[in-house]
């Protein structure tokens, strides 16, 4: 999906999933990520509701929390990608990427963001690395 930005010339428009299972967060993010120009498509709140909703909405970008109820985002990002679903996912946390060593490099997210630095142009800069 393209949209046209303020200076007349088309840009992307990302979908995005947020999965996560505090809602003030996902409703921050959708927030943030909309205010910057992303269309957000849906939530999910633990990983079981998260694989089947990266199926079901094919978003260009699953945004996954580490610490869900069910899964971890570890699980959940390798089950999302056997299935052979094209979305890029990111890993995101409270904690920093330090506190889980190798296992962000080692799972087949694009990468980590920290909660705190949630921004549009860091999510675009990860997707189209």
């Amino acid at each position: 999906m393209f949209a046209r930005s303020a200076s007349g010339q088309n840009s992307y428009v990302m979908s995005v999933l947020i999965v996560d299972d505090h809602g003030s967060f996902r409703a921050s993010a959708r927030r943030l990520l909309e205010a910057e120009g992303f269309t957000v498509v849906g939530e999910a709140s633990d990983g079981r509701h998260a694989i089947e909703a990266a199926q079901r909405l094919d978003p260009d970008l699953v945004l996954l929390d580490i610490h869900l109820p069910d899964l971890d985002g570890f699980e959940v990002a390798a089950r999302i990608a056997a299935l052979g679903v094209r979305s890029a996912v990111v890993l995101t946390s409270s904690r920093a990427s330090s506190e889980y060593g190798s296992l962000v490099a080692e799972s087949p997210a694009r990468g980590f963001i920290p909660k705190s630095e949630l921004s549009g142009a860091t999510l675009a800069g990860l997707v189209s690395a």
